[in-house]
């Protein structure tokens, strides 16, 4: 078999740049809770990626995997990074006080996601209540210790076919399991990851990248690659592919509204804030477990 070359440390902090998705679909008061919401993120995320510069400089950050698979042909990704639960997800920290069950619809409404120049278009999606039956390997004992009730899985692609990424989210008991979940899958990723949802317009092999993030008590896994499985190069934006198919987050902010409500405007109120795009009409809810897939044409490419 041959080896993968190990990649460059400039891999490591593709995630690094990653923000809340835009706030599609929404009204101006919730809009408002995103930017309040997502201002504290996008500080995290400059923090974290001071310290991943910083690893990458001095070389004490842990080489991606050699292999973007098991012996036994089960794809996963060759750099995972994690992130804990930012504290503006403390309203949904538990699932008892969110105890609304996800759904298709919820997560995956849109037909496509977008950031900057690249466009998704959703081709499958699923809803299944057994968490074990949507991963493989040690994923599935790691689920069950954390209290896992649901996965849904979108699976998208971009309209040239040229990149393929899927986000899995997974409802977990509270925040003390989804931060340790994350945590754990940066070793655990080597033995087990979530299974990519079948289609023959998108497929995982050779050289992936995810990213985990605990929010509240979820856990989402954004997980992208090249269709051909190569390795990227200059021309392949991997942090916008990340940071669009991230955009299914903006269902739990949704979520942290429910719970707690509106904070207080900030100063100058919604000026500037035409980020926003329109609502499309949500898939078809599948039947748990049915894995039901919504395939058509992907949209045109972005300009």
């Amino acid at each position: 078999m041959t080896r993968r070359k190990r990649r460059t440390s400039g891999s490591r902090d593709r995630w690094a740049d990653s923000a809340p998705p835009a706030e599609s679909g929404m009204t101006d008061s919730q809009r408002r809770v995103l930017v309040w919401t997502g201002s504290i993120t996008a500080t995290l995320a400059t923090a974290l990626g001071l310290v991943l510069l910083a690893t990458s400089i001095t070389g004490s950050a842990a080489a991606p995997d050699e292999q973007g698979s098991d012996p036994f042909g089960k794809a996963r990704p060759d750099l995972y990074q994690a992130w804990p639960s930012p504290k503006q997800f403390g309203p949904i920290a538990d699932r008892k006080a969110d105890a609304a069950p996800l759904t298709a619809k919820e997560v995956f409404g849109a037909k496509t996601l977008t950031s900057g120049r690249i466009v998704l278009k959703r081709i499958a999606s699923s809803l299944d209540d057994n968490c074990g039956g949507t991963v493989w390997g040690g994923l599935a004992g790691a689920l069950a210790d954390a209290g896992c009730e649901q996965a849904v899985r979108g699976l998208y692609a971009t309209a040239d076919g040229d990149y393929v990424a899927q986000y899995a989210m997974f409802n977990l008991a509270d925040v003390d399991a989804a931060n340790e979940l994350v945590d754990n899958l940066k070793a655990l990723h080597h033995d087990g990851w979530v299974l990519p949802l079948e289609s023959e317009k998108a497929k995982f092999q050779g050289y992936t990248e995810a990213s985990g993030q605990a929010m509240g008590h979820f856990v989402g896994l954004a997980w992208i690659g090249r269709a051909d499985g190569a390795e990227p190069g200059r021309k392949d934006d991997f942090v916008t592919l990340g940071l669009a198919v991230r955009e299914s987050e903006k269902a739990l902010y949704r979520r942290v509204v429910a719970v707690a409500g509106l904070p207080a405007a900030p100063a100058g109120g919604d000026e500037g804030d035409d980020t926003a795009q329109p609502s499309e009409p949500p898939p078809s809810e599948p039947a748990p477990g049915s894995g039901g897939y919504e395939e058509s044409q992907p949209p045109p490419p972005a300009t």
